[in-house]
């Protein structure tokens, strides 16, 4: 005997299928090829399930894709970068560094962020942050080395950090044509509109949310593939400082600089010091004199008088 299949079932099979957020792509992957969504493609009278056959066998599962040896990999590279420079040298390079990045054009090259601090008229420092194609950082780098020995600096640090993507993007691509598969059978239920009302609203409702998880899981995956084809470069610039300076970041030349304001600073402290504890010697000298002129010569006067006693 045939049955048909109610609409609610499906859509009960659709968000059991569905599955969460957390787990991982291959139950994901197997909840769509599950006799539940053979059952919704044959909603509508297209074909009809009989009871005999119900015990099938479903079809097999696309297992979880996995990395093969010689598949392309997804790297995501961050540099940073260090340059002590002489006095006046490191807003021009700095200055010059940001106008190379635009130049380049926001598709080669994006200046993130990008900052300058006069601490003073001997010390100046900055750094930028920017993302660019790892050709440009490569040829960037090679030329930042010959303009810092030209301009009789050095590169103080210099490191590479490399971050293998590959399996994120891969089971982040399986996920989101799961979740795109399943917008489409959804879809397909409410254009057959078979179902009562209130189911009809389920599906809806399952539908936006399937949406939601399909423009998360894009955006997710577009941050992914832009860390990949898009390095990071993290740019450090000092001044350098002589040994001899006014500078207030070189302590030799700070304590020169300041020994008269330190001098008179501790000639003032001497004053205070005095002022606060005058009265209180003016007290004690006070003290002393009524000891000395009463209380002693009394004390003296007794100490014969019981000596005396035999």
């Amino acid at each position: 005997m045939l049955k048909r299949i109610s609409p609610a079932l499906i859509a009960l099979a659709l968000v059991a299928g569905c599955g969460g957020p957390g787990e991982s792509s291959a139950d994901y992957e197997r909840s769509m090829a599950a006799p539940a969504m053979e059952e919704a493609d044959s909603f509508g009278g297209t074909s009809k399930m009989a009871a005999g056959n119900a015990s099938s066998e479903p079809a097999p599962a696309p297992d979880r894709p996995e990395v093969e040896p010689g598949a392309e990999q997804y790297i995501a590279y961050s540099h940073s970068l260090g340059l002590r420079l002489p006095k006046g040298a490191v807003e021009p390079m700095l200055q010059g560094h940001v106008e190379a990045c635009r130049d380049a054009g926001t598709k080669t090259c994006i200046v993130v962020n990008s900052n300058v601090y006069n601490s003073n008229e001997d010390y100046v420092s900055g750094n930028i942050s920017i993302r660019a194609t790892p050709d440009w950082i490569e040829g960037f780098l090679g030329r930042v080395e010959t303009q810092a020995e030209a301009a009789e600096g050095e590169i103080t640090s210099r490191s590479t950090r490399a971050e293998d993507l590959t399996r994120s993007i891969i089971d982040t691509g399986a996920r989101l044509d799961a979740q795109r598969t399943l917008r489409t059978r959804l879809e397909g239920l409410l254009e057959r509109r078979d179902g009562e009302l209130g189911e009809l609203l389920q599906i809806e409702r399952e539908l936006a949310r399937v949406i939601g998880e399909i423009e998360s899981t894009e955006a997710q995956l577009r941050a992914l593939r832009l860390r990949v084809s898009m390095s990071s470069l993290d740019v450090a610039y000092e001044t350098k400082v002589p040994a001899f300076s006014g500078s207030r970041s070189n302590p030799l030349g700070e304590a020169i600089g300041d020994f008269f304001y330190n001098l008179s600073s501790a000639i003032a402290a001497v004053i205070t010091a005095f002022a606060v504890g005058l009265p209180w010697l003016v007290l004690i000298g006070i003290f002393l004199w009524i000891w000395l002129k009463l209380f002693w010569p009394w004390i003296r006067r007794k100490r014969p008088a019981k000596a005396s006693k035999p």
